[in-house]
């Protein structure tokens, strides 16, 4: 199979497992990881509209007004990539960060001319919001384009010496 097919049916996939993750969410609410990708995918969403529209400078007003909320986040969502891949947390976390960035980007290329003008506004929208909260609840509401599925309904909350524990728990009473 040549790179282009393989490459085109991945995308096909992402659309497919998208599609997908957009039903799974809406059933399983709020959980800290599922809000944790969702802001993830707004602040990429943001990064990548800063990019090909220069607005850096409203990016960089973004990360400075929501660092706290950011920062946050991007803890819990480390977390889910600990709890769900182990050692290969880093390799995984960082493959979907680029595909995220990836796919927004294609998204961006296929719009055209009135990207810019359609993802402008969204800057105006976020600087109107007062807490991350407010944050959290408009990144749940935005459509932003995710590259794949993820299991976050189940995702942990607890630390992972906490879930240790519990395991080890567990083996002594078996």
């Amino acid at each position: 199979m040549s790179f282009s097919r393989f490459l085109a049916a991945g995308v096909l996939a992402a659309g497919v497992l998208h599609s997908s993750a957009s039903f799974a969410a809406s059933e399983c609410g709020h959980s800290p990881a599922h809000e944790a990708f969702n802001v993830q995918g707004l602040k990429s969403e943001l990064m990548v509209t800063a990019l090909s529209c220069s607005a850096q400078d409203r990016y960089n007003a973004f990360v400075a007004k929501f660092r706290t909320t950011l920062l946050r986040e991007e803890e819990r969502l480390n977390g889910y990539f600990r709890t769900t891949y182990g050692r290969r947390a880093q390799q995984e976390h960082d493959d979907y960060i680029t595909q995220l960035a990836n796919v927004q980007s294609e998204r961006g290329l296929q719009s055209g001319t009135i990207f810019c003008q359609q993802r402008l506004a969204m800057f105006d929208e976020v600087n109107a919001l007062e807490s991350g909260e407010d944050l959290s609840s408009y990144s749940d509401a935005k459509d932003v384009t995710q590259p794949a599925s993820f299991e976050t309904c189940a995702a942990p909350s607890a630390s992972r010496s906490a879930h240790t524990t519990t395991r080890r728990r567990t083996t002594r009473r078996a």
